[in-house]
């Protein structure tokens, strides 16, 4: 795993964004694992900045996206379509029959899970995989206990996930129980893993991610496992760690190792 410590927010985006544009120029048709919440913002920013100003170029890739909530169409502003739509896609030259997340209005839920699973599958797998990390330690929507085996399928949501989404709905009662999420091992089998966490709140749930057990009390711990794992850190979200002065002498100010 390797630990990359930012001094605030905008350089660990920055750096998160070289790394991203940096697969899409070298794999054109690379195969992008896309992740949603308020972390990944200001990176989709970024990275349409950059296709602007740079000519960084979406045309060729395909995209999977981590989850949905189950009960919301396309459409609905709440839903991680719409977040997709507005937050990168519309801002970028991605093809949108390459776009793909799951179907969170599909008659039969537990179908699509497994046709979604089947979809990654037979693009190949994930080439690069973005995530964010839940204050409970969650990746996508594979909340504490989740099995670090599971694949695409259906989970029900823990009150403190809810609570921390509240925001995007009108209030608590409405804020969705269930979603499609891809799972922990699917994730595993991507290529290249990057989580990306700011802030003080996260800094639990990183430090117990990093250094703590391997363990499905904290999914996002699963990524020790995992051969090519960055995690990308500002200052505060990298606060709770014991071993800062190691991982900032391997990789000093982010960058990378001689080795690397």
């Amino acid at each position: 795993m390797k630990v990359l410590i930012l001094r605030n927010e905008p350089a660990a985006i920055e750096r998160a964004a070289d790394i991203v544009a940096r697969t899409v120029r070298d794999l054109p048709a690379a195969v992008l694992g896309l992740a949603t919440g308020g972390t990944m913002l200001p990176l989709y920013q970024v990275l349409a900045q950059r296709h602007r100003d740079e000519g960084l170029s979406f045309a060729k890739t395909t995209s999977f996206n981590l989850d949905e909530y189950i009960g919301l169409a396309p459409d609905h502003p709440c839903s991680y379509h719409y977040y997709m739509q507005e937050a990168f896609f519309r801002h970028v030259d991605i093809d949108p029959a390459r776009c793909h997340l799951p179907k969170g209005d599909a008659a039969d839920p537990r179908a699509a899970s497994g046709d979604y699973e089947a979809l990654i599958e037979a693009a190949g797998g994930i080439d690069l995989q973005l995530l964010g990390i839940g204050q409970n330690g969650h990746i996508g929507f594979n909340e504490p206990t989740a099995s670090l085996g599971s694949r695409t399928r259906i989970k029900t949501l823990t009150t403190s996930t809810r609570r921390a989404n509240q925001r995007y709905f009108a209030s608590f009662e409405e804020t969705p129980r269930y979603a499609i999420t891809t799972g922990v091992a699917t994730i595993l089998a991507s290529r290249k893993c990057l989580l990306i966490a700011t802030g003080a709140a996260k800094a639990e749930a990183v430090a117990n991610m990093i250094e703590g057990p391997l363990s499905a009390v904290c999914p996002a711990s699963a990524l020790q496992l995992h051969p090519r794992a960055t995690i990308i850190l500002d200052a505060a979200a990298a606060s709770a760690l014991k071993l800062t002065e190691y991982y900032e002498t391997v990789h000093p100010q982010g960058r990378d190792s001689a080795f690397d």
